[in-house]
């Protein structure tokens, strides 16, 4: 399940007018933003683009030269993808690699298809622990599931960052754990 990994392709950072983080895009978008006038690299990357008659540094980060309005979501999407990244693709049962996702109070007898109930499990600890709680199989959750938070989950998901982005989403440049993954579900 190789598509269930972090990706290494970054993108581009996208900066409102204000230098607040929005989204991210492809390098492609972000050279046309910046070609189009709309945008202007405030980071370079790695390389140039190559045009007929122009040589353009690849932006990293671009901030918009007009203010946008976006309504942000109020809490962040639950997917498989989410779920693995918040639980770092880590069985929250036996410690071993995730492969599957599991309801803790299994949704036949009411448990909610929320992030409060689901985590990351490996096919044999899910399979094992079937239609029960973990409590009567005698096991413990490694930490108690939440609901992920925070200005890089908000902007990124479950994407992994570019660490060039580090102080643009207010993240610690060398910080090992960037979405803060660990600190959300202690």
């Amino acid at each position: 399940m190789s598509g269930l990994r972090p990706s290494t392709s970054y993108g581009a950072l996208v900066l409102n007018a204000t230098y607040e983080p929005m989204c991210v895009v492809s390098v492609r978008r972000a050279a046309v933003l910046v070609l189009a006038a709309k945008a202007i690299a405030v980071s370079d990357g790695d390389g140039f683009l190559h045009s007929a008659r122009r040589v353009l540094p690849t932006p990293c980060v671009v901030r918009l030269t007009r203010y946008v309005r976006v309504p942000y979501r109020a809490h962040i999407g639950m997917t498989r993808r989410a779920i693995f990244a918040r639980d770092r693709w880590v069985c929250a049962y036996c410690d071993g690699p995730a492969e599957t996702i599991d309801h803790v109070l299994p949704r036949s007898r009411g448990g909610p298809h929320a992030w409060e109930n689901v985590v990351a499990a490996c096919a044999r600890c899910n399979h094992r622990k079937g239609d029960r709680t973990p409590a009567e199989m005698g096991w413990r959750l490694r930490s108690a599931p939440v609901a992920p938070s925070g200005p890089a989950w908000r902007v990124l998901g479950h994407r992994t960052p570019d660490p060039r982005w580090s102080s643009w989403l207010g993240l610690p440049p060398q910080r090992t754990d960037p979405l803060g993954l660990g600190e959300a579900t202690a």
